[in-house]
């Protein structure tokens, strides 16, 4: 068995040793992988039984602890399989990974110093990945990365080619030439720089689907600064105005952290005002959690456990009747849904496992319906297939 790990916070890590414990008690053969192997024996120290540890992106480094233990049989077919090849989620969606790295150095994070500075892969990689992707049959491309914005940054945008075409490896470029494959394109983890304003009209003209992954984080400019956050709530407010004028329908996306060090009362207060004024689609927020390695653990004034998780609550509850309103406004409208089994499927505003769903009965995995929303609740949509 194999365990793909997360090392970036310390519930994660946690989860990943737990992960562990249980392949190793079913199965007793177990190659360890992903960013905990990075963290030099923490594994080993729990788990002294797995049979290899590497680190994240080490496909090779995994196949050959597992070929050392499991001799590999020869199979004609299978041996022509790259293992770039072999994919992980359902048929009809995929992630694309753009790049890799973050030049960023978020006071909460540690991705720089396990994964490094941003790495772009060529434009001409990305767009043969993402076709190969849409002729097998893929109805959905998931754009991720630690930045997308930054994409190109750290090859000035160099000059690639696809088709025989002269592309620029720059994050405006990448969506127009996504946006001709005819499947959702659906953008992650993209901060609000200037130029994320060109990729708007994509979505209006229904090149890529009208929905951002924006991670805000917070509000208050002191604690923007605490964290090294690249933003400003008034700006930010802006940007989301304007973006909602090009694209009224589009879907924005944000994570937030409540309770970050020398957080105040007020600040908090701060940071629900500006999500009263943003109207958010869809928000995800976290307790602040130490991270081992991070500079914001030496920040002075921590905020208490049970302040941390009081504060989290309350910003959930806000953005529950958020959603809610948000969401009732659909009943009556009908919506394309990409079904990911009988009976649940996704609209345009919803990626998978992090948003909500829409409920109807039958359909197929991997097809597209028409549905009628009847009702709404704080994140999910019931209605009927046409």
């Amino acid at each position: 068995m194999i365990v793909n790990t997360c090392g970036f916070i310390d519930a994660a890590v946690e989860e990943s040793l737990d992960a562990i414990g249980e392949a190793l008690a079913e199965n007793g053969r177990v190659v360890v992988t992903g960013c905990l192997g990075a963290k030099e024996g923490v594994v080993a120290k729990v788990h002294p039984a797995v049979l290899a540890i590497t680190g994240p992106h080490d496909t090779e480094g995994v196949m050959q602890a597992v070929h050392q233990h499991l001799p590999k049989p020869h199979d004609p077919y299978i041996d022509l399989v790259p293992p770039q090849g072999i994919k992980l989620t359902p048929r009809h969606y995929a992630y694309l990974k753009i790049s890799e790295g973050c030049n960023h150095r978020c006071t909460f994070c540690i991705i720089p110093s396990m994964r490094g500075d941003l790495v772009s892969r060529s434009i001409a990689q990305v767009m043969q990945e993402a076709e190969n992707l849409v002729n097998a049959g893929v109805k959905e491309l998931l754009v991720i990365s630690q930045d997308t914005s930054a994409y190109g940054v750290d090859v000035k945008y160099r000059t690639g080619f696809w088709q025989g075409r002269p592309l620029k490896t720059r994050m405006t470029e990448l969506c127009r030439a996504l946006g001709e494959l005819g499947v959702w394109v659906r953008l992650h983890y993209v901060y609000p720089y200037p130029h994320v304003d060109e990729v708007i009209p994509l979505m209006t003209a229904g090149k890529i689907v009208p929905y951002l992954d924006v991670p805000f984080q917070h509000a208050s400019a002191r604690i923007l600064r605490l964290m090294k956050r690249p933003a400003s709530a008034e700006k930010v407010l802006q940007r989301i105005r304007g973006w909602r004028e090009i694209c009224p329908d589009i879907t924005i996306r944000s994570t937030f952290i409540a309770g970050f060090p020398g957080e105040t009362e007020s600040e908090f207060a701060e940071l629900l005002a500006f999500l009263e004024e943003a109207q958010l689609d869809r928000v995800g927020c976290f307790a602040y959690s130490p991270v081992e390695g991070a500079a914001a653990n030496a920040l002075p004034d921590p905020v208490p456990e049970t302040v941390k998780e009081e504060r989290r609550a309350r910003f959930m509850a806000l953005q529950a009747r958020i959603s809610a309103a948000k969401l009732q406004r659909k009943v009556g409208k009908t919506l394309k849904v990409l079904i990911d089994q009988p009976g649940i499927g996704r609209s345009s505003a919803d990626a998978p496992d992090i948003d909500g769903v829409v409920h109807f009965k039958g359909g197929k995995a991997g097809e597209f319906a028409d549905v009628l929303i009847q009702r709404a609740d704080e994140h999910d949509l019931h209605g009927r297939r046409l």
